[in-house]
């Protein structure tokens, strides 16, 4: 799939509104009884990038990153204002932030995520746009320096650790991330007399699975 890694401009994304969707398939029984079932491992989010426009100069950084992306040909990296870090939205992320799991011995290479919970259920989100200079990495409960231990696939969400990690002891890691999504449409409509007045064109953006 073809990705350009760039972000969308944060001042643009700032103020627009979406979240996490999911897919759930509902069957009725004749006994009234549901069977409920999700097709999706894991969920969706949406966003209306034009409810972050504030004046035409906005509107001409629009249509400018969408004619570059080619509409929907091309996906971004989009910040998720409201969900953006390892750690709760007023945290700073940290090294302990999230577990990403335990050496075996032999094992190298750690997928970045973040846990979702609630009612003692939860959700592991892959993590797959880390944000340049955000990712810190702790082996056991000790800071590591990444350029001497470890480095990491901005593209991929990925930490490569030179050795391999003993077994038995916890990677855990702390960071801020993109959300990889595109356009939602191949047409963005535009009327100054009535952005003057108001009215925010609509500019579905849709999270893409990398």
């Amino acid at each position: 799939m073809a990705f350009h890694e760039v972000r969308f401009p944060a001042n643009l994304s700032f103020g627009s509104v979406g979240g996490p969707e999911r897919r759930t398939d509902i069957v009725t029984l004749a006994s009234g009884f549901e069977e409920r079932n999700s097709p999706w491992a894991h969920s969706r989010r949406r966003y209306d990038a034009g409810l972050g426009l504030r004046s035409l100069d906005d509107v001409a950084a629009l249509v400018a990153f969408f004619e570059a992306r080619g509409g929907q040909l091309h996906g971004f990296r989009w910040k998720d204002w409201a969900d953006f870090k390892s750690c709760a939205p007023k945290g700073v992320p940290g090294d302990m932030d999230q577990l990403l799991g335990q050496g075996d011995g032999a094992r190298r290479v750690f997928a970045l995520r973040k846990a979702y919970e609630s009612g003692g259920q939860v959700y592991w989100r892959p993590v797959v746009k880390p944000v340049a200079g955000s990712v810190r990495v702790s082996l056991a409960g000790r800071a590591m320096v990444e350029t001497e231990a470890w480095s990491v696939d901005l593209a991929a969400g990925l930490i490569t650790f030179a050795d391999p990690v003993p077994e038995g002891v916890e990677v855990r890691a702390g960071f801020e991330f993109d959300v990889p999504v595109r356009f939602d449409t191949d047409r963005i409509a535009v009327s100054v007399a009535s952005f003057q007045a108001g009215d925010v064109p609509q500019v579905p953006v849709v999270e893409v699975r990398v």
